[in-house]
C-alpha cells in the first residue's frame, strides 16, 4: 500500500475512533444534574479528538486489498487498528477514497485512550466525521456506566442523534440475571455541538422495570458546560412538628465566579420556607451567603411554652468566608444571625443546626517550625427550653464572648545543648454578660463563668533532650519556665449572692509564674516467641516545681473540661487549659504493653498511677468551676487508671478504659466497648459508667448502654438499628431503626429516629428520613436524613 494511503487511512481511522468519543460524549449528557459543575468535562472526549503528533498507524488483518479501479481499501479477517492511543477491532474495514467514507462491519469495537468502549454491528462515517451512523450502538464507560441505542447518527458535523437510547449505571442484564434496577430511556436524544445542549424527546425513568417518571421534552446542558441555570432534584420529608415537606431548589449562574441556589420548601403544618445560598469564588478564596425565612402558619403545633411556639415570623442570615493571603497565611469568618434562639435548629438548616453554633473569625499562619492562630468567638445557643430560668436567651448570655484568643508556637531550628527548645504563647481576652453558676443542694457552688471581662497572657519556654543508654534505657530531662499576666475585671462570686469556699482575687491585675524540672525514664523490653511479639515499656516521670500561685483565686474559663484517664496519665500539666497550671512535685508511674500474635490476635494496654510527692496538690485546691474535685487526682495517691484493647481475627474487638478508687478499687469511671464485624453483620455495644459526683450536681451514678447493629439479610438488603438506654432511670433515651438497599448503582435508605432529652426541649421528638441515590444522576431526599444518621 502506498505511504499516502497509510496516512489517509490513519486520518480516517482517527476520525472513526473519535466517533466513539463523540458518542460517549452524548452518553454523559443526559445524566448531568442540570446546573451542577462537572470538573470531568475537561477530560471527557468531545467531538474533536486530538491525536498526538507523530502517532503511527498499526493495522493488522488476515487480508488487505487495494482496488485501484474502485479506489477502495479493504481489510478483512480479525482487523485490528491502533492509532494515537485509539484501538479498533472489527471483522471488516473498508475505505472508499472516492466517496471519502469508511465503514466497519461485524462486531465492531472501539476503545478510546480514556477507556471508553463502543460496540456496534455496523459503522459508517465520512473522512472528516461530519456525517455518519452506527447501528446497534452500545457504549461502556470506565465508571461502569452504559448506553445503548438502536442507531447513532452524526449530522452536519454539529449534531449527534441517538434513536431509542437507554442509559444506566447498573450492571448489564447478563451480569445480574435481571433488568437493571434503574434506567433512563428516550425515543430520541439530540446533542447540539453549537448550543452545547442535549435534548431528550419522550424521556422516562424506569425503576425495577416500571416507569416512575415521564417527560415529553427536556433540554439539559451537555457535559462541556460546567454550570447552567436550572432546577435541581427535589426533596421530601416528614417531621413531627413541621409536617410533610417538599423542597424544590433552583440553581442560577450569576457570573463565571458567582452562582446561587434558591430553595422553596412547603411544610404542611407551618407553611412556606424560602432559603437561599449565594456563592462567590475569588482568586484567593471563597465567600458564601445564606439566608432563610418563614411565616409560621401553626406555631401551636410545637410544644407549649417553647420558643418555637411563641414565634410567627422567623428567619436567619449567615456569612462564611475563607481566604488565602499567601501560601502560609489565611483568614476567614463564619457568622450567623437569626430572629430567635432556635430557628436554624428547628428547620434543620444544614451547617447551622447544632445545639450551639460557633461564630468565629480567624487569622492563621503556618511555618516550617512555628504556627500562629488568632480567633474571635461568639456562641449561639439554640434551645427551645420552656423554663424561663433556663431559657436559651439566658444561656446565650452566659456564654463568653472571646475577642480574641491568640496561640503561637515556635520550635528552634537548631538544637540547643543537644535538645529541642520551644516556646508557646497564649493570649485570651473575653467578656460575659451574665454569670453561669451551678448550686448543687448541700454542696459547694460552682461558678462556670463570672460576669465581666478577663484578660490573660501566657508565655512558656521548654527544653528537652532524650538520651538512650547502651542497655536501651531512654532518659528525657526537661526544663520549663512559664509566666502569666492577668487583667481582672470579673465580678466576684459574692456579687452573685453565692458563697465560695476559696478566696477570690479582687485586684485589677495579677501575675503568676511556674518553673519545672522534670525527668522521664522509659525502658522498652522486647520479648519474642515462636508465634508472637511483645513489648513491655515501664515509664516513670517526676516533675519538680513550686506550688501553684493564686490557686482557685482567678477565673477559670478554659481549664474546666478535665477527665483523668490513661490518655493523660503522663502529661506534664494535666489541666486542659491555661487558666490553671499544675504545681507541686508530682510523679507518674505506669507501664505500656503491646502484643502481636501470628494467629492475628493483637493486645494493647496501659495502666498506672500518679503521686503528689511534695507541695500543694493543685487538684485538691479550691476552684471556681470545681475542676479537680472528684477527679481522681485530688488525693496524694491518685486513682488507678488504665486501658485494655483486644482485637481478634474473627472480627471481634474489645476495649475498656477505667478509673478505680485508689483505696477500695471501686469503679469510678470508664467505658467498655465490644464490637463484631463480618461481611454480613456488624454490631457494637458500649457501656458507660460515671460514679456519683455530688460536687458537680450528680447525686447518683450515671450508667448508659448504647448499642447498634446492621445485618445484611439478603444480597444488597440490610436492616440496622440503634438504641441508648439509661440504666439508672430505666428508660430509652434514643432509638432508631432503618432499612437500606445498596448495589453498584443505587443506594436507598429509610430510617426512623426517636430521641428524648430531659435537659433540652427540642422542636421535634421523632423524625423519618429517606434518601435514594442514583449513581451519576444524584440524590433524592425523602426526609430528614441528617437527623436519622446512626
Amino acid at each position: 500500500m502506498a505511504v499516502s494511503n497509510r496516512k489517509r487511512i490513519g486520518k480516517i481511522v482517527a476520525a472513526l475512533l473519535s466517533g466513539a468519543a463523540a458518542y460517549v460524549f452524548v452518553v454523559a449528557s443526559p445524566v448531568v444534574v442540570y446546573a451542577q459543575a462537572n470538573d470531568a468535562a475537561a477530560t471527557t472526549p468531545g467531538t474533536k479528538v486530538k491525536v498526538p503528533e507523530g502517532s503511527k498507524l498499526v493495522l493488522s488483518s488476515n487480508e488487505l486489498i487495494y482496488n485501484k479501479d474502485t479506489q477502495i481499501v479493504t481489510a478483512s479477517g480479525a482487523v485490528q487498528i491502533n492509532y494515537g492511543g485509539y484501538r479498533m477491532v472489527s471483522q471488516r474495514v473498508e475505505y472508499n477514497q472516492k466517496t471519502g467514507r469508511m465503514t466497519a462491519t461485524g462486531n465492531v469495537e472501539l476503545i478510546t485512550p480514556d477507556g471508553n468502549r463502543m460496540y456496534g454491528d455496523h459503522m459508517d462515517v465520512t473522512d472528516n466525521f461530519s456525517d455518519g451512523f452506527v447501528d446497534a450502538l452500545r457504549l461502556e464507560m470506565p465508571d461502569n456506566t452504559r448506553l445503548a441505542a438502536e442507531k447513532g447518527e452524526r449530522v452536519g458535523g454539529t449534531q449527534m442523534i441517538l434513536t431509542k437510547g437507554v442509559y444506566t449505571a447498573c450492571l448489564p442484564c447478563s451480569a445480574v440475571g435481571r433488568a437493571p434496577l434503574w434506567q433512563v430511556k428516550a425515543q430520541r436524544v439530540v446533542q447540539d455541538g453549537k448550543t452545547h445542549t442535549v435534548t431528550l424527546h419522550h424521556a422516562r425513568m424506569e425503576l425495577f422495570g416500571q416507569p416512575i417518571a415521564y417527560v415529553p421534552w427536556m433540554q439539559v446542558p451537555d457535559n462541556t458546560v460546567k454550570r447552567k441555570s436550572g432546577f435541581l432534584f427535589p426533596s421530601f420529608g416528614i417531621n413531627e412538628n413541621l409536617g410533610f415537606s417538599a423542597s424544590v431548589p433552583y440553581y442560577y449562574v450569576i457570573s463565571p465566579s458567582m452562582d446561587a441556589t434558591v430553595t422553596g420548601t412547603y411544610y404542611t403544618s407551618q407553611g412556606f420556607l424560602l432559603q437561599g445560598e449565594v456563592r462567590n469564588r475569588f482568586e484567593n478564596g471563597t465567600h458564601t451567603l445564606r439566608f432563610a425565612g418563614i411565616d409560621q402558619s401553626n406555631p401551636n403545633q410545637f410544644n407549649s411554652g417553647t420558643t418555637d411556639s411563641k414565634q410567627t415570623t422567623r428567619g436567619f442570615v449567615a456569612s462564611k468566608g475563607d481566604f488565602k493571603i499567601n501560601p502560609r497565611w489565611a483568614f476567614g469568618w463564619d457568622a450567623m444571625l437569626q430572629s430567635d434562639n432556635d430557628f436554624a435548629r428547628t428547620y434543620n438548616l444544614t451547617g447551622f443546626n447544632q445545639s450551639t453554633h460557633t461564630n468565629q473569625a480567624y487569622l492563621t499562619g503556618i511555618g516550617k517550625r512555628n504556627y500562629f492562630d488568632a480567633r474571635a468567638y461568639y456562641f449561639d445557643v439554640q434551645n427551645a427550653a420552656t423554663d424561663p430560668d433556663l431559657s436559651a436567651v439566658t444561656a446565650e448570655k452566659q456564654q463568653s464572648i472571646v475577642y480574641p484568643v491568640i496561640d503561637y508556637h515556635y520550635v528552634a531550628p537548631e538544637s540547643v545543648e543537644g535538645g529541642e527548645l520551644s516556646a508557646t504563647v497564649n493570649f485570651t481576652n473575653l467578656s460575659r454578660d451574665t454569670a453561669s453558676t451551678l448550686s448543687p443542694a448541700d454542696f459547694n457552688n460552682r461558678f462556670l463563668g463570672l460576669s465581666g471581662t478577663d484578660t490573660r497572657l501566657t508565655t512558656e519556654v521548654q527544653w528537652q533532650r532524650t538520651f538512650t543508654t547502651d542497655e536501651g534505657l531512654q532518659l528525657t530531662p526537661l526544663l520549663a519556665a512559664r509566666g502569666d499576666a492577668f487583667g481582672l475585671g470579673m465580678d466576684s462570686p459574692s456579687s452573685q449572692g453565692l458563697s465560695y469556699t476559696g478566696s477570690f482575687d479582687d485586684n485589677s491585675t495579677a501575675t503568676r509564674g511556674m518553673l519545672t524540672a522534670g525527668l522521664e525514664a522509659k525502658y522498652p523490653i522486647l520479648v519474642s516467641t515462636s508465634n508472637s511479639t511483645h513489648v513491655f515499656e515501664p515509664i516513670a516521670q517526676i516533675y519538680a516545681r513550686p506550688n501553684e500561685q493564686l490557686a482557685g483565686e482567678l477565673p477559670n474559663e478554659d481549664a474546666q473540661s478535665f477527665v483523668f484517664d490513661a490518655t493523660n496519665l503522663f502529661d506534664r500539666d494535666k489541666f486542659s487549659g491555661y487558666d490553671r497550671v499544675e504545681g507541686g512535685t508530682r510523679a507518674n508511674l505506669g507501664i505500656r504493653y503491646t502484643g502481636s500474635f501470628d494467629s492475628g490476635y493483637k493486645l494493647q494496654s496501659i495502666a498506672g498511677q500518679s503521686y503528689q510527692v511534695a507541695g500543694m496538690n493543685s487538684f485538691a485546691s479550691p476552684d471556681l468551676a470545681g475542676t479537680g474535685a472528684e477527679s481522681g487526682l485530688e488525693t496524694r495517691s491518685s486513682d488507678y487508671v488504665g486501658m485494655v484493647g483486644v482485637t481478634t481475627p474473627q472480627g471481634i474487638s474489645l476495649s475498656t478504659s477505667y478509673r478505680l478508687d485508689e483505696q477500695d478499687l471501686s469503679y469510678k469511671r470508664g467505658d467498655t466497648a465490644v464490637s463484631y464485624s463480618n461481611p454480613d453483620f456488624q454490631s457494637s455495644l458500649v457501656y458507660t459508667h460515671i460514679a456519683a459526683q455530688p460536687n458537680y450536681g450528680f447525686l447518683e451514678n450515671q450508667d448508659e448502654i448504647q448499642g447498634s447493629a446492621k445485618y445484611k439479610f439478603k444480597d444488597y438488603w440490610s436492616i440496622f438499628g440503634t438504641v441508648s438506654y439509661d440504666l439508672n432511670n430505666d428508660e430509652i433515651t434514643r432509638e432508631g431503626v432503618g432499612l437500606s438497599y445498596e448495589d453498584e448503582c443505587t443506594i436507598f435508605t429509610l430510617a426512623f429516629l426517636s430521641r428524648k432529652d430531659s435537659t433540652n426541649e427540642t422542636a421535634s421528638d421523632w423524625s423519618i428520613g429517606a434518601r435514594i441515590t442514583f449513581r451519576t444522576l444524584g440524590d433524592i431526599n425523602l426526609g430528614d436524613t441528617q437527623n436519622t444518621t446512626f
